[in-house]
C-alpha cells in the first residue's frame, strides 16, 4: 500500500512540475521605451517625484531602467537603475546617495511590486526615505507605477502612467 502512494505522489509531482515551471514564464513583460503621460498622472499629496521618459530592459532576473529627465540646467540627464526579479536585494548608486530595493511579483505574475529604501547626504545630514512602486501594464501600450511614500503629513501617494512609443 505504501509503494503504491509514493508511486502515485511520485507520478503527480512529475505531472504537476511542468505546469508549475511554466507559470514562471508568464510574467508580464516591462520592456521598451515609454513616455510620461502627464495628463492621466496623479499626485495626491505634495512634491513627489513624477516624469520623465523610460527605457526598460527586462531580461531574465534583471530589469534594467533608464529614466530621462530635464535637469536643473535644462539638459536631459539619464538616471539608470537595475533591480533582480527573484526577490533579492539590489543596490543602486545616484549622485543623491545609495538605494536598496526588493522587487517581488505578485502571485499572478501581472504586478510588480519594488520597495526601496534610500539614504541620502545633503549638506552633512543623512537622511532615510522609503518608497512603494507597483507597476502594471492597464493594456499593452499602457505602463502604471503607483507610487506610496510615507511624509511627514502623512502616506503619499501618486501614480505615474507612461505610453508605449
Amino acid at each position: 500500500m505504501f509503494k503504491g502512494v509514493l508511486s502515485l505522489m511520485i507520478t503527480m509531482a512529475l505531472i504537476l512540475l511542468p505546469l508549475s515551471m511554466s507559470g514562471q514564464g508568464s510574467k508580464t513583460n516591462f520592456s521598451g521605451s515609454w513616455t510620461y503621460n502627464a495628463d492621466k498622472s496623479t499626485q495626491t499629496q505634495g512634491p513627489g517625484r513624477s516624469g520623465g521618459d523610460l527605457t526598460i530592459k527586462q531580461e531574465g532576473n534583471l530589469l534594467t531602467v533608464d529614466r530621462t529627465m530635464q535637469g536643473r540646467d535644462g539638459q536631459p540627464m539619464t538616471m539608470s537603475s537595475k533591480y533582480t526579479l527573484d526577490g533579492k536585494e539590489s543596490v543602486n548608486q545616484s549622485r543623491m546617495g545609495e538605494s536598496k530595493s526588493t522587487a517581488t511579483w505578485s502571485t499572478d505574475g501581472k504586478t510588480l511590486t519594488i520597495k526601496t529604501t534610500r539614504t541620502m547626504t545633503r549638506e552633512g545630514q543623512t537622511r532615510t526615505m522609503n518608497s512603494t512602486e507597483v507597476w502594471s501594464l492597464t493594456d499593452a501600450k499602457t505602463l502604471s507605477i503607483e507610487s506610496t511614500m510615507p511624509s511627514p503629513n502623512g502616506e503619499m501617494k501618486m501614480t505615474s502612467v507612461y505610453n508605449k512609443k
